[in-house]
């Protein structure tokens, strides 16, 4: 089929964008369960090794149904290219060994996921990549923390797990000045509530097994930006090191990706008025959720993103103890560390996403001991409160 998605609309895109039908003309994208692939010549299979023509060579850097999917997310974020990964953490380990080299510097948020803080503290700076973590909303702190070697700003907005939002465009103008690039990992709000390309971003991350799946299914990544630095630099990582989104998973995203508009609008909806429901509970200190007027970033949100989000987190009197408790009474909702999916999940930040941090970084990054984090679903917004009624 043709593809003119650069003229559809964002719902089209997301059901239509990278197929292309074999000649079984197939309604729906196919799979493709193969290791390698089959060439006319050896003169054919020596210019497809070489690139100098096009073609699928090998499944863990080429295969159609991973392909199908880079195109239809890059369509839809706005972007040159995509590349696929088997995880989410994988596609920022390959952003940074694509990308930087020893004796580099990332500046990167305290907002963020605890893994990636640790892959950027622990592992690259192993091989001579060293990281500065800044509050995610003090810009005067990025400023700072710039150096002449600085190569990568790296965030998460909304952050994790307290959906802090940084302001992307300040961002990257500061990037841009610094010759720098800004890394934005738009797990949390995906194309659907949120471009960060168009607002000066040069790479969006993903971790596919979040809302782009959608059903809690999978496990994969995604790296979107230009045919230069993720077309190249971040493929050759992908290319020579493998680690590879299955054809399988890709066809998993796809479909979840044809909802994926429908899905976020419904996200939204349940998780503002639950947020705002948790706000009138005595035993909740805090809330935190982008939607409402009392978040600090509530209208830079209401700027840069089409919606708030499906994630809520919530503050209890009482620590550990009362979150735990609170957990543990729970019957419908999930106690799982996941998120994004169809079904709402409920975790203790401080013990699962974030445990391995130390005790300083989980006070600096505001991870208290009394936090909860929701991953508002898509059931009956009544049967949720009903769920939760602990905090009353």
């Amino acid at each position: 089929m043709t593809d003119d998605s650069n003229e559809w609309g964002f719902d089209t895109r997301a059901v239509r964008a990278g197929h292309r039908r074999t000649g079984e003309g197939e309604h729906s994208e196919a799979i493709f369960p193969t290791s390698s692939y089959v060439f006319a010549s050896a003169a054919e299979a020596a210019a497809r090794f070489s690139g100098a023509i096009p073609g699928n060579i090998y499944s863990r850097f080429t295969n159609p149904t991973v392909r199908t999917f880079e195109e239809r997310l890059a369509a839809l974020e706005g972007g040159e290219r995509c590349v696929a990964f088997a995880s989410g953490m994988s596609a920022i380990l390959a952003t940074a060994m694509g990308l930087l080299k020893a004796g580099d510097h990332v500046v990167a948020s305290k907002a963020i996921f605890g893994t990636t803080t640790i892959l950027f503290q622990n592992y690259l700076g192993r091989f001579g990549v060293d990281t500065t973590f800044v509050p995610l909303t003090d810009y005067a702190a990025w400023e700072n923390a710039i150096r002449p070697n600085t190569r990568l700003l790296f965030i998460e907005t909304p952050s994790n797990p307290l959906t802090e939002v940084a302001d992307i465009p300040r961002l990257a103008a500061l990037a841009r000045d610094s010759k720098a690039l800004l890394v934005v990992d738009n797990c949390f709000c995906t194309p659907a509530l949120q471009l960060p390309l168009r607002l000066g971003a040069d790479i969006v991350i993903h971790s596919a097994t979040k809302y782009l799946d959608g059903q809690g299914r999978c496990v994969g990544g995604a790296v979107v930006g230009d045919a230069e630095r993720v077309g190249k630099d971040v493929f050759g990582f992908l290319r020579t090191c493998g680690p590879s989104m299955s054809p399988f998973n890709a066809w998993v995203f796809l479909k979840g990706l044809e909802t994926l508009g429908l899905r976020m609008k419904a996200h939204c909806a349940n998780a503002l008025e639950l947020a705002r429901w948790l706000e009138q509970q005595p035993r909740v200190k805090r809330v935190y959720y982008p939607g409402l007027a009392s978040h600090p970033q509530h209208e830079l949100a209401g700027r840069q993103q089409s919606g708030f989000g499906g994630i809520v987190s919530f503050e209890l009197d009482g620590g550990k103890d009362a979150a735990w408790k609170l957990i543990d009474s729970t019957r419908l909702v999930s106690i799982t560390a996941n998120l994004g999916d169809t079904k709402t999940t409920i975790t203790h930040p401080a013990t699962t996403t974030h445990g391995r941090l130390t005790p300083e970084q989980r006070a600096e990054a505001g991870i208290s001991d009394g936090l909860i984090r929701l991953s508002v679903g898509l059931e009956d917004v009544a049967d949720l409160k009903r769920d939760l009624a602990g905090v009353a």
